[in-house]
Formats: C-alpha cells, sequence, structure tokens
C-alpha cells in the first residue's frame, strides 16, 4: 500500500507525499491535543495498563505450543548422565549419522560468511539427479517443517479448512492452527488406514483446501498404497503426501507423480535418510503451476550454506546411505519380534523406523516412559486422545536394543 498523509480536512494524498502537502502549511490538516474528560493522570494510568499481549492476533493468543523432542544436552543435564550413555530413541534420529564426506564438506566450507544461494541451485540439481525428477520441480528448505508452514501460508486464507487423520504428524494441526486456519479431523480406522470413504464425504460437504497425509505414516508406519492415494488424488483437494521415511518402506517415492498430478504435492528430508536433522534440510516435488508461488513467498535464504554443502555431500555416498537403510530395516524387524515378547507391550507392523506399542496389561504407558528415562533409554510418549495409552519406540543400533530390552526385563 502506499503512503496515506492527511492533507487539509477535505482530501487524502495518497501514494507518494506530493509538495503540497509538505510545503502548504496553510492546508495542511493540524492536528491538536484538544481538552479531554479524562484525567491526564487516569489516562496515564490507563495506558501502562495496556501489555504487549494485546497486538498479538487474537486466534495465536490460545495456541499451545509444540512439544518438541529435547536434544542430548537438555537430556544429559536433567539425566545426570553424559550424552554417549544416553540411549535416544525418542525421535526417530539415524543413530548412525551422515556419511564421512559430509564432515569433510562441513570442514572446508570456502563462504561461510557469505549468503547462501537463494535458489539451492547445487542441491536441487543433485535432488534432480538422485530423483529423477527435473529440478524446477524441486524447492529445498530448512527441513520438511518450513514446507508444512510455507504450503499453508501460500494456500491458506484464515478461517479456510485443511483435512487432517490422526493419529498423525501433528505439526499439520499446529501449523494450520498458525495460519488461522480450521482442522477437520477424520480419524484413521483402528488398523490406521485411512478412512477414505469419510475424507471424500468431508471434501463434498465442507470443501477443504487440502489434506496432508504420511506414508509412513508417523507414528504407527502404515503405508498408503497407490489405489488409495489415487482415490484421494481424484477428489478437488490439495494432497501433500509427506514421505519422511520413505526410504524404510521398500516403496518407491512419489515425487514423480506431481508431473501428471496438480493437485499433488510430495515432501521429503534428510533427517531419517541421511542422518542431517541437526542440519535441517528437507524439499519438495510441486506441479510447476503451484511451486512459482511458493518461490514468491519462501525466506531468501532458508537453506544455509552448511545444509546444502552437507546434504549434497550426502548425496555423494550413495552406497552409505543404503546400508544404513538396510541395518536399520533388519534392526527394526529384530526389534518387533523383542518387543513381541514384552508381556506388557502390542507392537505394530512398521514400514519405517520407528515402532508404534500399544502398553497393556495394567501398565501406565507414561510412568513406563519415565521410568525408562531414569534408566537413561528415551522412547515417546503420547497425551493426545488417538494414542493415550501407546507409546513409540525409535529404531537404533542393535547394542541401542540390547539396552532398551534390558531396562524393559526390570518390569517383568
Amino acid at each position: 500500500m502506499g503512503v496515506i498523509e492527511l492533507c487539509n480536512s477535505s482530501s487524502l494524498c495518497i501514494g507518494r507525499a506530493k509538495p503540497s502537502c509538505l510545503i502548504e502549511k496553510s492546508r495542511t490538516r493540524r492536528i491538536a491535543c484538544m481538552a479531554s474528560s479524562v484525567p491526564v493522570r487516569e489516562e496515564s494510568q490507563q495506558k501502562q495498563c495496556v501489555t504487549g499481549d494485546a497486538f498479538i492476533r487474537p486466534h495465536l493468543r490460545k495456541l499451545s505450543p509444540y512439544q518438541p523432542i529435547l536434544p542430548f544436552e537438555v537430556l544429559s543435564t536433567r539425566l545426570g548422565r553424559k550424552p554417549e550413555d544416553i540411549v535416544k530413541l525418542d525421535a526417530n534420529e539415524n543413530p548412525y549419522g551422515p556419511p564421512p564426506e559430509v564432515f569433510d564438506a562441513l570442514g572446508t566450507m570456502k563462504f561461510p560468511y557469505i549468503y547462501p544461494d537463494p535458489e539451492s541451485r547445487t542441491l536441487r540439481a543433485t535432488l534432480a539427479e538422485d530423483s529423477g525428477l527435473e529440478s524446477e520441480h524441486i524447492l529445498a528448505g530448512c527441513g520438511a517443517d518450513e514446507l508444512i508452514d510455507l504450503i499453508m501460508r501460500c494456500v491458506l486464507d484464515p478461517g479456510d479448512k485443511i483435512v487432517d487423520c490422526p493419529p498423525t504428524f501433528t505439526m499439520y494441526e499446529f501449523d494450520a492452527a498458525v495460519n488461522g486456519a480450521h482442522v477437520i479431523k477424520v480419524p484413521r480406522n483402528p488398523d490406521f488406514s485411512l478412512d477414505v470413504e469419510r475424507i471424500a464425504e468431508v471434501v463434498e460437504h465442507e470443501k477443504p483446501k487440502c489434506i496432508f497425509l504420511t506414508s509412513p505414516n508417523n507414528p504407527d508406519g502404515s503405508i498408503i498404497d497407490d489405489d488409495t492415494l489415487l482415490k484421494i488424488l481424484h477428489l478437488p483437494i490439495l494432497v501433500i503426501l509427506d514421505e519422511a521415511y520413505v526410504e524404510f518402506s521398500g516403496m518407491e517415492s512419489k515425487m514423480k507423480w506431481v508431473k501428471k498430478h496438480e493437485n499433488l504435492i510430495v515432501l521429503r528430508t534428510f533427517s531419517k535418510r541421511a542422518g542431517l536433522a541437526g542440519l535441517r534440510v528437507g524439499y519438495g516435488a510441486f506441479p510447476k503451476s503451484i511451486i512459482e508461488f511458493l518461490w514468491r513467498a519462501k525466506q531468501p535464504y532458508n537453506v544455509s550454506v552448511a545444509a546444502e554443502a552437507a546434504a549434497c555431500a550426502a548425496l555423494k555416498n550413495p552406497a552409505y546411505l543404503e546400508n544404513v537403510k538396510v541395518a536399520l530395516v533388519q534392526e527394526r524387524d529384530r526389534l518387533f519380534n523383542l518387543l513381541k515378547e514384552v508381556p506388557f507391550l502390542d507392537p505394530y507392523p512398521s514400514y519405517s523406523n520407528f515402532i508404534l506399542c500399544k502398553v497393556t496389561s495394567g501398565m501406565d504407558a507414561k510412568k513406563l516412559k519415565e521410568d525408562l528415562a531414569t534408566m537413561g533409554v528415551m522412547i515417546r510418549h503420547y497425551n493426545n486422545k488417538e494414542l493415550k495409552g501407546y507409546v513409540r519406540v525409535s529404531v537404533g543400533k542393535p547394542e541401542h536394543t540390547e539396552a532398551l530390552m534390558k531396562c524393559l526385563k526390570h518390569f517383568y
């Protein structure tokens, strides 16, 4: 908008201030301090009562903050243990870390004092080679989380609706709240599969703008088959498919599908696959008709020099990435079989690098999580109604599994 100035009692100067508004004092409307019925002291007191939150948008005053997982240094202080003595199985991180090329790349960065490439050209070209999808369909972000928020800012007006299918990644509901959108929940079936019929009904009657789907789904590890995905893509709704864990599923990414489905966005991340959770590198595949608007709205320097260098270096060693994936999938299967032997846990089959367990036999899920923490083993516990009485265990190295099982045996 242009600058608006009051010129005289009968006109407004809109746009750049004109000389007549600046020079002709006789025509400029004067603003005087008029006498008020409110005493000066009382008026001063009223001003002092204004607090900072009065400037915050109303819907954000009621927003509950997202509950992130605590980092090693905080856990170390709270538990009184060294970081290396903590078995961290609560955030689905890759315990093997990135390929050695990443550390070399970070140690030899030449221009950390120069702003990064706002288009992440080198990274996008490397991703195009890795995925088989042209770089003009790819946009990188500070983690997939940034892209989730960016999509909502570009698509949603305050009051618009999205479809969420709990239990699932809670960031979708959180970002919708931040952006002033309404969330229509279509709960998953008891086996965690999608209720496609109900989704179709909601799309028809509520006219939501987008739906967020995760495959494999977090926290249960279930996948969405192609037929189910196609049914949802045929609905008049933007489909955002989050493939943060697709490497562990044995399924091929749907990134290339964005070329034939104008209402599909696919999100990926380096956090799990390449062990770069701490450097925050995500990316998405978009139809050309959508991606141009995200380019306009995104922060210009959203992927740091370090993050881009690390991601490119990681992709130079596909053999390492493949070996780590195989190791985690094998350990997932072993962990699942061991958890089945625990009398108070009912684990669900998973296509990801974590296993969801229902806590049974009168055992309290929250207390189990807290008791394991005192032993130096961290797992995830949930407070939301869909997952009350459940815990989620990330897949670690074999020695992490052994430490977990040793601690669990204290309870039976």
